[in-house]
Protein backbone atom coordinates (compact mmCIF):
# COMPACT_ATOMS: atom_id res chain seq x y z
CA UNK A 1 0.00 0.00 0.00
CA UNK A 2 2.88 2.27 0.83
CA UNK A 3 4.56 1.54 -2.46
CA UNK A 4 1.34 2.37 -4.29
CA UNK A 5 1.06 5.71 -2.47
CA UNK A 6 4.74 6.52 -3.28
CA UNK A 7 4.13 5.74 -6.94
CA UNK A 8 1.08 8.02 -7.00
CA UNK A 9 3.02 10.77 -5.29
CA UNK A 10 5.82 10.52 -7.84
CA UNK A 11 3.31 10.55 -10.71
CA UNK A 12 1.47 13.57 -9.32
CA UNK A 13 4.78 15.34 -8.75
CA UNK A 14 5.87 14.71 -12.34
CA UNK A 15 2.45 15.76 -13.61
CA UNK A 16 2.63 19.01 -11.66
CA UNK A 17 6.15 19.70 -12.95
CA UNK A 18 4.99 19.63 -16.57
CA UNK A 19 5.08 23.12 -18.10
CA UNK A 20 1.74 23.12 -19.80
CA UNK A 21 2.09 26.65 -21.04
CA UNK A 22 5.30 25.74 -22.88
CA UNK A 23 3.70 22.62 -24.36
CA UNK A 24 0.70 24.58 -25.60
CA UNK A 25 2.99 27.29 -26.98
CA UNK A 26 5.16 24.72 -28.76
CA UNK A 27 2.14 22.91 -30.22
CA UNK A 28 0.78 26.22 -31.42
CA UNK A 29 4.06 27.04 -33.11
CA UNK A 30 4.12 23.60 -34.76
CA UNK A 31 0.60 24.11 -36.07
CA UNK A 32 1.57 27.52 -37.40
CA UNK A 33 4.61 26.04 -39.17
CA UNK A 34 2.50 23.28 -40.74
CA UNK A 35 -0.11 25.83 -41.83
CA UNK A 36 2.57 28.00 -43.42
CA UNK A 37 3.98 24.97 -45.21
CA UNK A 38 0.53 24.11 -46.56
CA UNK A 39 0.01 27.73 -47.60
CA UNK A 40 3.37 27.69 -49.35
CA UNK A 41 2.32 24.60 -51.30
CA UNK A 42 -0.90 26.29 -52.42
CA UNK A 43 0.95 29.43 -53.53
CA UNK A 44 3.59 27.33 -55.28
CA UNK A 45 0.92 25.37 -57.15
CA UNK A 46 -0.74 28.57 -58.39
CA UNK A 47 2.57 30.10 -59.46
CA UNK A 48 3.54 26.96 -61.37
CA UNK A 49 0.15 26.81 -63.05
CA UNK A 50 0.52 30.40 -64.29
CA UNK A 51 4.09 29.71 -65.37
CA UNK A 52 2.94 26.66 -67.31
CA UNK A 53 0.25 28.64 -69.14
CA UNK A 54 2.75 31.39 -69.96
CA UNK A 55 5.31 28.94 -71.36
CA UNK A 56 2.66 27.21 -73.46
CA UNK A 57 1.51 30.55 -74.86
CA UNK A 58 5.08 31.51 -75.76
CA UNK A 59 5.65 28.15 -77.45
CA UNK A 60 2.42 28.51 -79.42
CA UNK A 61 3.41 32.01 -80.54
CA UNK A 62 6.83 30.71 -81.64
CA UNK A 63 5.13 28.06 -83.80
CA UNK A 64 6.31 25.04 -81.82
CA UNK A 65 4.18 21.90 -82.32
CA UNK A 66 1.66 21.58 -79.44
CA UNK A 67 2.69 18.04 -78.55
CA UNK A 68 6.36 18.98 -78.23
CA UNK A 69 5.67 22.21 -76.32
CA UNK A 70 3.36 20.45 -73.85
CA UNK A 71 5.95 17.74 -73.25
CA UNK A 72 8.76 20.25 -72.75
CA UNK A 73 6.73 22.51 -70.45
CA UNK A 74 5.43 19.55 -68.46
CA UNK A 75 8.98 18.33 -67.90
CA UNK A 76 10.13 21.76 -66.74
CA UNK A 77 7.19 22.30 -64.41
CA UNK A 78 7.58 18.82 -62.90
CA UNK A 79 11.26 19.40 -62.21
CA UNK A 80 10.64 22.83 -60.66
CA UNK A 81 7.78 21.46 -58.57
CA UNK A 82 9.86 18.57 -57.24
CA UNK A 83 12.80 20.81 -56.38
CA UNK A 84 10.57 23.40 -54.68
CA UNK A 85 8.70 20.75 -52.65
CA UNK A 86 11.95 19.16 -51.50
CA UNK A 87 13.26 22.52 -50.30
CA UNK A 88 9.93 23.39 -48.65
CA UNK A 89 9.55 20.12 -46.75
CA UNK A 90 13.19 19.82 -45.72
CA UNK A 91 12.97 23.34 -44.28
CA UNK A 92 9.68 22.51 -42.55
CA UNK A 93 11.05 19.32 -40.98
CA UNK A 94 14.16 21.11 -39.69
CA UNK A 95 12.00 23.83 -38.12
CA UNK A 96 9.75 21.23 -36.49
CA UNK A 97 12.73 19.33 -35.09
CA UNK A 98 14.07 22.54 -33.62
CA UNK A 99 10.69 23.33 -32.06
CA UNK A 100 10.57 19.99 -30.23
CA UNK A 101 14.07 20.52 -28.87
CA UNK A 102 16.23 18.55 -31.33
CA UNK A 103 19.58 20.13 -32.13
CA UNK A 104 19.63 20.46 -35.94
CA UNK A 105 23.24 21.67 -36.08
CA UNK A 106 24.80 18.18 -36.32
CA UNK A 107 22.17 17.17 -38.86
CA UNK A 108 23.01 20.12 -41.09
CA UNK A 109 26.73 19.46 -40.72
CA UNK A 110 26.30 15.79 -41.63
CA UNK A 111 24.10 16.69 -44.61
CA UNK A 112 26.74 19.16 -45.78
CA UNK A 113 29.49 16.55 -45.61
CA UNK A 114 27.36 13.99 -47.47
CA UNK A 115 26.40 16.56 -50.08
CA UNK A 116 30.02 17.55 -50.57
CA UNK A 117 31.07 13.93 -51.04
CA UNK A 118 28.24 13.25 -53.49
CA UNK A 119 29.05 16.48 -55.31
CA UNK A 120 32.67 15.46 -55.88
CA UNK A 121 31.73 11.95 -56.91
CA UNK A 122 28.91 12.90 -59.28
CA UNK A 123 29.98 16.33 -60.48
CA UNK A 124 29.77 15.30 -64.15
CA UNK A 125 26.25 13.99 -63.63
CA UNK A 126 25.22 17.18 -61.85
CA UNK A 127 26.79 19.26 -64.63
CA UNK A 128 24.83 17.30 -67.23
CA UNK A 129 21.53 17.83 -65.42
CA UNK A 130 22.10 21.56 -64.94
CA UNK A 131 23.05 22.02 -68.60
CA UNK A 132 20.06 19.93 -69.71
CA UNK A 133 17.73 22.01 -67.57
CA UNK A 134 18.82 25.21 -69.31
CA UNK A 135 18.68 23.54 -72.75
CA UNK A 136 15.03 22.71 -72.15
CA UNK A 137 14.20 25.96 -70.34
CA UNK A 138 15.64 28.19 -73.06
CA UNK A 139 14.32 25.93 -75.83
CA UNK A 140 17.71 25.95 -77.54
CA UNK A 141 16.97 22.69 -79.35
CA UNK A 142 13.94 20.41 -79.46
CA UNK A 143 12.89 17.07 -80.88
CA UNK A 144 12.61 17.23 -84.67
CA UNK A 145 15.24 19.93 -85.16
CA UNK A 146 18.32 19.45 -87.31
CA UNK A 147 21.33 20.47 -85.23
CA UNK A 148 25.11 20.28 -85.20
CA UNK A 149 26.47 19.29 -81.79
CA UNK A 150 30.23 19.44 -81.30
CA UNK A 151 30.70 19.23 -85.06
CA UNK A 152 28.31 16.29 -85.61
CA UNK A 153 25.06 16.98 -87.45
CA UNK A 154 21.81 15.07 -87.40
CA UNK A 155 18.13 14.99 -86.53
CA UNK A 156 17.38 15.52 -82.84
CA UNK A 157 15.48 12.46 -81.60
CA UNK A 158 15.52 13.06 -77.85
CA UNK A 159 16.39 15.88 -75.46
CA UNK A 160 16.71 14.72 -71.86
CA UNK A 161 18.07 16.32 -68.72
CA UNK A 162 21.26 14.29 -69.14
CA UNK A 163 21.76 13.75 -72.88
CA UNK A 164 20.99 14.95 -76.41
CA UNK A 165 20.44 12.18 -78.97
CA UNK A 166 21.08 12.79 -82.70
CA UNK A 167 20.64 10.50 -85.70
CA UNK A 168 22.70 11.41 -88.75
CA UNK A 169 21.88 10.86 -92.42
CA UNK A 170 23.48 7.41 -92.36
CA UNK A 171 21.25 6.29 -89.49
CA UNK A 172 24.02 6.39 -86.87
CA UNK A 173 22.83 7.50 -83.41
CA UNK A 174 25.07 9.95 -81.56
CA UNK A 175 24.60 10.55 -77.81
CA UNK A 176 26.08 13.65 -76.18
CA UNK A 177 26.04 14.29 -72.41
CA UNK A 178 24.66 17.80 -71.96
CA UNK A 179 27.64 18.92 -69.90
CA UNK A 180 30.06 18.13 -72.76
CA UNK A 181 28.24 20.20 -75.39
CA UNK A 182 30.62 23.02 -76.28
CA UNK A 183 29.03 24.11 -79.58
CA UNK A 184 25.39 23.75 -80.59
CA UNK A 185 24.10 24.97 -83.96
CA UNK A 186 20.36 24.70 -84.64
CA UNK A 187 19.65 24.67 -88.39
CA UNK A 188 15.86 24.74 -88.04
CA UNK A 189 15.08 27.28 -85.33
CA UNK A 190 12.21 29.62 -86.34
CA UNK A 191 13.24 29.53 -90.03
CA UNK A 192 15.82 27.84 -92.25
CA UNK A 193 17.85 28.85 -95.30
CA UNK A 194 19.35 27.16 -98.32
CA UNK A 195 22.54 28.95 -99.45
CA UNK A 196 23.63 28.22 -103.02
CA UNK A 197 26.70 28.99 -105.14
CA UNK A 198 26.04 28.69 -108.88
CA UNK A 199 28.90 28.97 -111.36
CA UNK A 200 28.54 30.18 -114.96
CA UNK A 201 31.05 30.57 -117.76
CA UNK A 202 33.10 33.75 -117.97
CA UNK A 203 31.55 34.60 -121.34
CA UNK A 204 28.05 34.86 -119.87
CA UNK A 205 26.33 38.14 -119.02
CA UNK A 206 25.94 38.04 -115.23
CA UNK A 207 22.98 40.44 -115.28
CA UNK A 208 21.12 38.09 -117.60
CA UNK A 209 22.03 35.13 -115.38
CA UNK A 210 20.70 36.90 -112.28
CA UNK A 211 17.45 37.74 -114.11
CA UNK A 212 16.96 34.08 -115.04
CA UNK A 213 17.65 32.97 -111.48
CA UNK A 214 15.22 35.53 -110.08
CA UNK A 215 12.48 34.47 -112.49
CA UNK A 216 12.94 30.82 -111.49
CA UNK A 217 12.61 31.84 -107.84
CA UNK A 218 9.46 33.84 -108.53
CA UNK A 219 7.88 30.88 -110.31
CA UNK A 220 8.71 28.60 -107.38
CA UNK A 221 7.14 31.05 -104.91
CA UNK A 222 3.88 30.73 -106.87
CA UNK A 223 4.07 26.93 -106.87
CA UNK A 224 1.15 25.30 -105.04
CA UNK A 225 3.32 22.68 -103.36
CA UNK A 226 6.66 24.37 -102.71
CA UNK A 227 5.46 27.97 -102.49
CA UNK A 228 4.00 27.66 -98.96
CA UNK A 229 7.37 26.34 -97.73
CA UNK A 230 9.17 29.50 -98.92
CA UNK A 231 9.03 32.54 -96.66
CA UNK A 232 10.00 34.89 -99.49
CA UNK A 233 11.46 34.86 -102.99
CA UNK A 234 15.13 33.82 -103.27
CA UNK A 235 17.69 36.50 -102.48
CA UNK A 236 20.33 36.79 -105.20
CA UNK A 237 23.35 38.43 -103.57
CA UNK A 238 25.25 38.78 -106.86
CA UNK A 239 28.72 37.82 -108.07
CA UNK A 240 30.53 36.31 -105.09
CA UNK A 241 33.91 35.34 -106.56
CA UNK A 242 35.86 34.49 -109.70
CA UNK A 243 36.71 30.80 -109.60
CA UNK A 244 39.18 28.91 -111.77
CA UNK A 245 36.69 28.24 -114.55
CA UNK A 246 33.49 29.99 -113.45
CA UNK A 247 31.94 33.19 -112.19
CA UNK A 248 30.21 32.22 -108.92
CA UNK A 249 26.86 33.82 -108.04
CA UNK A 250 25.67 33.42 -104.44
CA UNK A 251 22.11 33.49 -103.14
CA UNK A 252 19.81 32.28 -100.38
CA UNK A 253 16.29 30.88 -100.03
CA UNK A 254 14.53 31.37 -96.66
CA UNK A 255 12.11 28.57 -95.86
CA UNK A 256 10.08 27.14 -93.04
CA UNK A 257 12.09 24.97 -90.61
CA UNK A 258 13.63 21.80 -92.08
CA UNK A 259 12.26 22.54 -95.58
CA UNK A 260 15.42 24.16 -96.97
CA UNK A 261 16.84 21.03 -98.60
CA UNK A 262 13.59 20.08 -100.34
CA UNK A 263 13.16 23.59 -101.74
CA UNK A 264 16.86 23.98 -102.57
CA UNK A 265 17.08 20.78 -104.58
CA UNK A 266 14.05 21.68 -106.65
CA UNK A 267 15.43 25.20 -107.22
CA UNK A 268 18.72 23.79 -108.57
CA UNK A 269 16.83 21.41 -110.86
CA UNK A 270 14.81 24.26 -112.32
CA UNK A 271 17.92 26.44 -112.65
CA UNK A 272 19.58 23.75 -114.79
CA UNK A 273 16.56 23.57 -117.09
CA UNK A 274 16.28 27.37 -117.29
CA UNK A 275 19.98 27.75 -118.12
CA UNK A 276 19.68 25.14 -120.88
CA UNK A 277 16.72 26.96 -122.39
CA UNK A 278 18.50 30.33 -122.18
CA UNK A 279 21.76 28.99 -123.60
CA UNK A 280 23.71 29.79 -120.43
CA UNK A 281 26.75 27.59 -120.01
CA UNK A 282 27.54 25.88 -116.71
CA UNK A 283 31.30 25.21 -116.98
CA UNK A 284 33.05 21.98 -116.09
CA UNK A 285 36.76 21.08 -115.96
CA UNK A 286 38.57 20.44 -119.30
CA UNK A 287 41.98 18.87 -119.95
CA UNK A 288 44.13 19.36 -123.06
CA UNK A 289 47.17 17.14 -123.83
CA UNK A 290 50.06 19.02 -125.52
CA UNK A 291 53.32 17.34 -126.68
CA UNK A 292 55.17 20.45 -127.92
CA UNK A 293 55.75 21.88 -131.40
CA UNK A 294 58.62 19.47 -132.31
CA UNK A 295 56.62 16.33 -131.67
CA UNK A 296 54.36 14.76 -134.24
CA UNK A 297 50.64 14.30 -133.68
CA UNK A 298 49.91 11.21 -131.63
CA UNK A 299 47.96 9.53 -134.46
CA UNK A 300 50.92 9.87 -136.90
CA UNK A 301 53.38 8.54 -134.31
CA UNK A 302 51.24 5.49 -133.68
CA UNK A 303 50.90 4.74 -137.42
CA UNK A 304 54.67 4.99 -137.96
CA UNK A 305 55.29 2.69 -135.03
CA UNK A 306 52.91 0.09 -136.43
CA UNK A 307 54.54 0.28 -139.88
CA UNK A 308 57.97 -0.19 -138.36
CA UNK A 309 56.82 -3.31 -136.53
CA UNK A 310 55.45 -4.80 -139.80
CA UNK A 311 58.74 -4.17 -141.67
CA UNK A 312 60.73 -5.94 -138.95
CA UNK A 313 58.50 -8.98 -139.10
Amino acid sequence: MLKKENFMDIFLQQFQDIKWEQIVFTCTRILVVLFLAWLGMVILRKILRKLEQRLLTQSKTAGEPPSESEKRVETLIRLIRQAALIVLWVTTILILLKEIGVDVGPILASAGIVGLAVGFGAQNLVRDFIAGFFFILENQVRVGDVAIVNGTGGLVERVNFRTIVLRDLGGIVHIFPNGTVSTLSNLTNDWSAYVFDIGVAYKENTDKVIDVMSSVGSEMKQDEILGPFMLEEPEIFGVDKFDNSAVVIKGRIKTKPIRQWQVGREYLRRIKLAFDNAGIEIPFPHQTLYFGEASKPIEVALLEKLKGEKVVT
